[in-house]
């Protein structure tokens, strides 16, 4: 995808974010440099050190990115399900999707490895967020079972497949035991059966 005509600096950002986001998904977190990034949008190495600062820079802003772009269909899910119109299944998919299909977790624990220490950052923010949003009504009661559907999706991003395989267990064994946390959560919490 070559782009020739002049962006505003935000819209060269968004721009350079996706082609980061398709090269995650496609190849994976070490394919995620400026030079590819920069050759993928026809845009030089200097541009995107101009926008990002380093590859480092560049990750931690595609991890935010990716963080908004799917909180936002996560926030849609949770409030489709509250109107009876989703499903809690749909959340959970959502979440694990986000840390595998999506790349969410192989960025995460890539930029980890990579000494990149606050590299978390932007995804903790985000989630918090949404969160706080949507906790309104169960008044911080959703916050454990945020945090352990969070990891859980991290973990089965990471290592679910090989593991459910090796104990014998479907593979969305974790997404179903997810699934019963988040119903179970959110009648504790009075959400009236809905996330």
């Amino acid at each position: 995808m070559s782009i020739r005509k002049r962006l505003s600096q935000e819209e060269s950002r968004t721009v350079a974010l996706e082609a980061a986001r398709s090269l995650l998904i496609e190849l994976g977190p070490q394919a995620v440099t400026l030079k590819a990034v920069a050759a993928r949008i026809g845009r030089t190495h200097a541009n995107l050190l101009h926008h990002f600062g380093s590859a480092a820079g560049l990750q931690k802003a595609l991890a935010r990115h990716l963080a908004e772009t799917i909180c936002a269909s996560i926030e849609d899910a949770v409030l489709a399900s509250r109107a009876g119109s989703g499903s809690p299944r749909d959340v959970v998919d959502l979440t694990f999707d986000a840390f595998d299909k999506e790349g969410g977790g192989a960025l995460a624990t890539w930029m980890l490895a990579s000494g990149n220490d606050d590299a978390l950052d932007p995804i903790i923010d985000v989630i918090h967020d949404l969160v706080d949003d949507l906790d309104g009504i169960a008044s911080g009661k959703m916050h454990s079972v945020t945090h352990a559907l969070v990891l859980m999706a991290l973990g089965d991003a990471l290592m679910g497949g090989p593991l459910a395989q090796s104990l014998q267990l479907p593979r969305t064994s974790a997404r179903d035991l997810a699934e019963t946390m988040l119903i179970d959560a959110a009648l504790k919490a009075g959400l009236v059966g809905s996330v």
